[in-house]
């Protein structure tokens, strides 16, 4: 691109943004687009760059050198996304070379149109094959039903999580894949607070352990209340001696 026809390119930028254009601007941005020819893309990555709105709305769209640059690849890329080489028989590698050079800078300019769509792959398996299929089991195309059955619950119960959270507790009710909960509830959690741990009798449950029966189960809530007394017994016990205040010297 030379300084006068950076200056037309200048031209059509100042007709969105009003900016003054000299010959210092014009020698200035001839210099950063050197590689870049003053075409009909040019001109309309100027208008794709201010037909876009901004992602700040309070933002002042100013173009610059490389913002033409990038918007005119991107122009003459999108008229190659369908492009495929029409070859030539018993062309050489020298002849295949020009011949695609030629024919992407061709389209890429807009001089030949585009490819209108995409190709497609046409025919299906062979009857051979198809047979071969069949005989190692597949069923052939099978059509999707119009409503959804309900699976058998045989199949669900082999879909089970492992561990305490694949069973439903039998302390708190907690379902499947949810952490048990306390017994009282608080003001976030109004149906129980969860719990880190699930219950024992839901970790039985799980092993396959047979539950407790009521009167096991106050045993060894008993038991447990009988061992924290006398831990706490041993505290009281022990001789533990007053603290010793030490006076730092000065």
């Amino acid at each position: 691109m030379t300084p006068s026809e950076a200056a037309q390119l200048l031209g059509h930028c100042a007709a969105f943004d009003n900016r003054t254009v000299g010959k210092v601007d014009a020698r200035a941005w001839a210099a950063a687009l050197n590689d870049v020819p003053f075409d009909d893309d040019a001109v309309a990555a100027v208008a794709a760059f201010y037909g876009t709105p901004p992602k700040d709305p309070s933002q002042k769209l100013w173009i610059q050198p490389h913002n033409v640059r990038t918007l005119r690849t991107k122009i003459r890329n999108a008229r190659l996304e369908n492009f495929q080489y029409e070859p030539m028989p018993d062309e050489t590698v020298g002849e295949y070379l020009a011949r695609y050079r030629g024919q992407v800078q061709a389209i890429a300019s807009g001089r030949m149109a585009a490819p209108s769509g995409r190709l497609a792959l046409e025919g299906g398996p062979s009857r051979e094959f198809v047979a071969e299929l069949e005989a190692r089991g597949w069923d052939g195309n099978r059509t999707v039903p119009d409503e959804d059955d309900e699976p058998a619950a045989e199949l669900i119960d082999t879909v089970r999580r492992t561990g305490p959270l694949g069973v439903v507790c039998p302390m708190c009710s907690a379902e499947i894949g949810f952490p048990c909960k306390s017994s009282h509830g608080t003001k976030k959690h109004p149906l129980g607070r969860p719990l880190a741990k699930p219950h024992t009798a839901r970790v039985r449950a799980a092993s396959g352990e047979p539950q407790q029966t009521p009167e096991q189960r106050a045993a060894e809530e008993e038991r447990i209340r009988a061992a924290s007394a006398r831990a706490l017994a041993r505290l009281d016990d022990a001789d533990i001696p007053d603290a010793e205040i030490v006076e730092e010297a000065s």
